[in-house]
């Protein structure tokens, strides 16, 4: 039986395997392959963005699940590979990232661009100091979207006015302006009151649930995040009444719904026949095992276009 220190230093070592590619079965060289072939596209102001744009919480290393994970996560997304995958998934016709402002952020973009990557940002933030304000622009992102776990900590707490604060700060730089949320009710408090966004982005699954109300139905709550298969449902019918596009994002629960290739298909059918087709959907995608970009675009191709 290993010792709590053997543990970790076993742990320790894993994690340096990963940064070093030790469990970087997917490859990424292939060139050629989808090139060309871009996605189907919705427009969000003058911005043609595709109907699957990649997601952040794997290269930020935000799991949603266990402590192991993220650092596995963590420690796969190093810079080079973060340049790397922004390049693939252009190559299979994604034009659109979505993720936080960091400095891996900021060497990631650069990097790719010097690579020739036109990749388009799309800036979730929650409404930084001016110093992180002037880096993002700097950046050149299409739009900034409030943080949806602010958001929903600023409609409870009645601070939410600040949202709107923020929405026009966004404009008043020339950018389109967004506002995350998990919660379907904040779309349509945002909408009601003539908000001036630009697109929406909506969680599928309310995991910020009020614990108290769990309770008194449940008569317990769960240890973590709370994931319900009446959820998506929910949330899409708030998408559909929302003239505005709307960027569904953890349409795999993150990563519950990962366990076969049958169940993701099943998942992206079920997000693109239950949005409008002006909306888009933000999937974090997670490449060490499988292709999952190629994966994921070929579902989005299929599901995603129009008749």
């Amino acid at each position: 039986m290993l010792t709590t220190k053997h543990a970790a230093l076993q742990r320790r070592a894993f994690l340096r395997h990963i940064a070093v590619g030790g469990l970087a079965v997917s490859s990424f060289n292939t060139p050629g392959k989808a090139a060309g072939k871009i996605l189907p596209v919705i427009k969000i102001g003058d911005k043609s963005v595709t109907r699957l744009i990649a997601g952040s919480n794997p290269i930020g290393g935000w799991s949603h699940s266990t402590v192991m994970m993220d650092q596995l996560m963590r420690g796969y997304f190093t810079t080079e590979r973060t340049i790397e995958f922004i390049l693939h998934c252009e190559e299979y016709g994604i034009n659109t990232l979505q993720i936080g402002y960091s400095p891996k952020t900021r060497d990631a973009l650069l990097g790719a661009r010097d690579r020739g990557s036109k990749i388009q940002w799309i800036c979730l933030t929650s409404g930084e100091d001016d110093t992180v304000w002037k880096e993002i622009l700097a950046l050149k992102p299409i739009a900034m979207s409030h943080h949806g776990e602010v958001t929903d900590q600023m409609f409870k707490s009645g601070n939410h006015p600040k949202i709107r604060d923020f929405l026009k700060k966004v404009h008043d730089r020339g950018l389109l302006a967004g506002m995350s949320t998990h919660h379907p009710d904040n779309l349509a408090r945002a909408e009601d009151a003539d908000w001036e966004t630009d697109f929406y982005m909506a969680c599928f699954y309310n995991k910020n649930f009020d614990r108290n109300e769990v309770r008194a139905k449940l008569g317990d709550v769960p240890v973590d995040e709370l994931y319900l298969e009446g959820h998506p449902q929910v949330m899409t019918r708030r998408m559909q009444q929302i003239k505005k596009p709307c960027l569904g994002f953890k349409i795999l629960a993150a990563g519950r719904l990962c366990k076969n290739r049958a169940m993701v298909e099943k998942a992206f059918a079920f997000a693109f026949s239950s949005i409008k087709p002006r909306d888009a959907v933000i999937v974090g995608m997670f490449p060490i095992l499988s292709d999952q970009v190629q994966e994921d675009a070929d579902f989005a191709r299929k599901y995603g276009t129009s008749t």
